[in-house]
């Protein structure tokens, strides 16, 4: 699968990349998509939402009606989910939403997303670059030169960048990563995926296990 090596200035270099049909051209696994979605989300979730259950109420704990003769419900304590300032009946606990999932899988989910992404002709392949100084107009001449600005986009990089990210930082809805952070949930949440030569050897080794 070969795709134009485009530069910084939006320009065909005259060169193609060639992209593992193994990694980027394979019938996608919707169901696998969704579960390394669903555990990315899951992970982000801190679970501390707590409310205080009738235990933990401060409040009178002695009997405020006697048991039978008042035409009404039994009630033993005042501080019942039943009454106003009561404790709350089956409230939120703090928890751990994270769960595990095969490497395989996971590993068949970013093939998938990244298969999918280039079926929409949505993956863009830029040479390496690198800036003098951090400037966020150098980074945002290159979202323009590619006519990217009004997308979302992701950047994956072969290796940390500092100039490029912290140059990208400001800008919105742009996100700057190494071919080793990537995920399923980043890839799709992306408009267009950009790709810079570098990250791709990575990307092919790291999907080809």
């Amino acid at each position: 699968m070969k795709v134009a090596v485009l530069d910084i200035n939006g320009k065909d270099t005259g060169r193609k990349a060639d992209l593992s049909k193994d990694v980027f051209a394979i019938e996608p696994n919707n169901h696998a998509v969704y579960l390394d979605v669903k555990q990315y989300l899951a992970n982000q979730r801190q679970g501390t939402h707590k409310s205080k259950e009738r235990a933990e109420i401060s409040g009178s704990t002695r009997k405020i009606k006697k048991q039978k003769g008042t035409g009404t419900a039994r009630a033993g304590s005042i501080k019942s989910g039943v009454f106003k300032g009561g404790g709350r009946m089956f409230g939120p606990r703090p928890r751990n939403y994270s769960f595990k999932l095969n490497k395989n899988l996971k590993r068949l989910a970013r093939k998938s997303a990244l298969s999918i992404k280039a079926g929409e002709k949505s993956i863009t392949v830029l040479e390496d670059f690198n800036f003098d100084t951090v400037k966020t107009k150098n980074f945002t001449a290159v979202l323009k030169a590619l006519e990217l600005e009004n997308k979302k986009t992701l950047f994956v990089l072969g290796a940390a960048n500092n100039n490029v990210y912290l140059a990208s930082r400001n800008v919105q809805r742009t996100e700057v990563i190494t071919s080793s952070e990537l995920s399923t949930y980043k890839i799709l949440n992306a408009g267009q995926v950009v790709l810079l030569e570098g990250a791709l050897a990575g990307i092919e080794t790291n999907l080809s296990k």
